[in-house]
């Protein structure tokens, strides 16, 4: 695997906190960028530093922080694209396996894990369905195989007999159960980390990367905005203007029509589930083409999902998860185990908003395409929309390469497919990082770094609350390296305690505390 470096190659050139977002937000209002990047969610944090690897010089600004919208909700899964297979879509497919094998391969092996899938195969499955199931299994294996993701990262899929198929999942309903497909697929370890990763890069590529900067106007030559810091108003003068703002972007593009889409998920119990290293896949009933999902997380809980439900009216800034859709779920997946989930089982739920793009005589969101679209205003606004998390480096690259034939910017193409993001490394070089696995799994090469601030001083080894796993330590890293401003930032988008309004509860005293020792050091690093 040949991947570029970090042009500094330094910590401190990737590291991102309040004291280089106060030098760069001024530095942001004197110059003319080459590209204003708005939106740091995962396409607005990719296309930034598809731009930087460029040598353009890039700002990617954003209203809240890292990864707040519909990036930190989504399955965290890496696929490459069953269902798009379902509904006929071999090109979708074909993309996603694509960019599939670039995350696990090249450019963050240390961010996605190998997750097997059961699809388990009930008396209430038909021979034909299996059939039809069977054969999208071994036509997405054509598709990685295409795609040149090697086996041992990948294997092939295959059918199992019953007793494996409960050995796999425990929690499985036995009665009737005659076999199971298992299939695999790429599994996030945290989708958010995904977007921090993208962002340091692109730092250290030299984008400036502004949080808490909240834009009201766009226009092709830059864009009106406030800081939410200070309060203060600024124009940010940029050539070349990318919209990635998601499903916001019809906000500050109105020409944009959208069809916003709430995927909801449960966070349950995995014990209650009876599932452990394998996920749970079943088709939706009334052959829609959807998938049921739960997915083991590592640690110890699962997420149940998804919805696709239509969401009119103003978009809010944190969807919430109607009691419909926790109804919804539960009694989808109540046939395929043996002991049912109920709300008792439910340690916490979030939804992610779809940016699909509205199509005339398509009234379903579930029917619309999940292609994503590049859109250039009259004002030579670029808006980039729709897509997937598994595609965000292509839709990012479409995005900077509208950008730049409309401003006339001299730029080569994109060279995102072989840059490693930070933290990454080879799969085999990564079991010889000197750190616990669990930090490994979330930082990479970077764990042995995080881990020493514990072994400098013992009282950072110490979880933020009982029975929780983030460190003080990691706290620390989150605030001096990973651009976090407020315990907010850490708790709910540095590591994913938020998830469980219970567990955010517990940490969030020892977090805000940490928080404001490690904004005093970064602001006075004497």
């Amino acid at each position: 695997m040949i991947t570029t470096p970090l042009p500094a190659g330094s910590l401190r050139a990737t590291s991102l906190n309040a004291a280089r977002r106060a030098a760069e937000l001024s530095a942001a209002a004197d110059d003319v960028l080459d590209v204003l990047v708005v939106g740091a969610g995962v396409t607005g944090a990719g296309a930034a530093l598809d731009a930087a690897a460029r040598g353009l010089s890039v700002a990617l600004v954003e209203a809240e922080d890292l990864a707040w919208g519909t990036s930190r909700w989504s399955s965290k899964l890496v696929h490459g694209g069953l269902r798009y297979l379902a509904h006929g879509d071999v090109a979708l497919a074909w993309e996603s396996a694509v960019e599939r094998n670039v995350l696990m391969t090249r450019t963050a092996p240390h961010l996605v894990r190998t997750l097997p899938q059961l699809i388990p195969l009930h008396d209430g499955v038909s021979r034909r369905s299996e059939l039809l199931l069977n054969a999208g299994l071994r036509a997405g294996d054509v598709l990685r195989r295409s795609a040149r993701t090697p086996a041992d990262v990948l294997p092939p899929p295959r059918r199992i007999p019953a007793a494996e198929a409960l050995a796999l999942v425990p929690g499985l309903r036995p009665a009737g159960l005659r076999g199971g497909l298992l299939g695999f697929d790429g599994q996030l370890v945290d989708d958010a980390r995904l977007v921090v990763a993208l962002a340091r890069t692109a730092a250290g590529f030299g984008a400036r990367v502004l949080t808490r900067v909240r834009v009201n106007r766009l226009d092709g030559g830059g864009a009106d905005a406030v800081d939410e810091v200070s309060g203060e108003s600024l124009r940010i003068r940029a050539r070349a203007v990318v919209n990635a703002t998601g499903v916001w972007a019809g906000e500050l593009a109105p020409d944009v029509r959208l069809r916003p889409s709430r995927g909801s998920h449960l966070l349950v119990d995995a014990d209650a589930a009876g599932i452990a290293g394998t996920a749970l896949i079943a088709p939706m009933p009334g052959g829609c083409g959807r998938f049921l999902l739960l997915v083991p997380q590592p640690d110890g809980r699962a997420l149940l999902g998804l919805t696709d439900e239509p969401v009119p009216g103003p978009i809010p800034s944190v969807p919430d998860v109607p009691p419909s859709d926790v109804d919804f779920l539960l009694a989808a997946v109540r046939d395929l185990l043996g002991q049912p989930l109920d709300r008792s089982h439910v340690l916490g739920s979030f939804a992610g908003l779809r940016p699909l793009l509205e199509q005339p005589g398509r009234t379903e969101t579930a029917d619309l395409s999940r292609r994503h679209a590049v859109l250039t205003s009259p004002e030579g606004v670029v808006t980039v929309v729709g897509g997937k998390l598994t595609t965000y480096r292509k839709m990012a690259a479409d995005a900077v390469d509208a950008a730049v034939r409309v401003s006339g910017l001299s730029a080569g193409p994109s060279r995102t497919t072989a840059i490693a993001l930070v933290g990454a490394a080879p799969r085999r070089h990564l079991t010889d990082v000197e750190a616990p696995p669990r930090l490994v799994a979330r930082y990479g090469t970077e764990a042995a770094r995080v881990a020493a601030l514990a072994e400098l001083d013992a009282d950072l080894a110490a979880p933020v609350g009982p029975g929780l796993r983030l460190t003080a330590a990691e706290v620390l890293w989150a605030v001096r390296h990973e651009g976090a401003l407020d315990a907010a930032d850490v708790l709910d988008r540095r590591s994913r305690i938020g998830l469980n309004p219970a567990e955010r509860e517990a940490a969030r005293p020892a977090v805000e505390r940490l928080v404001e020792r490690a904004l005093e050091g970064v602001r006075d690093p004497s």
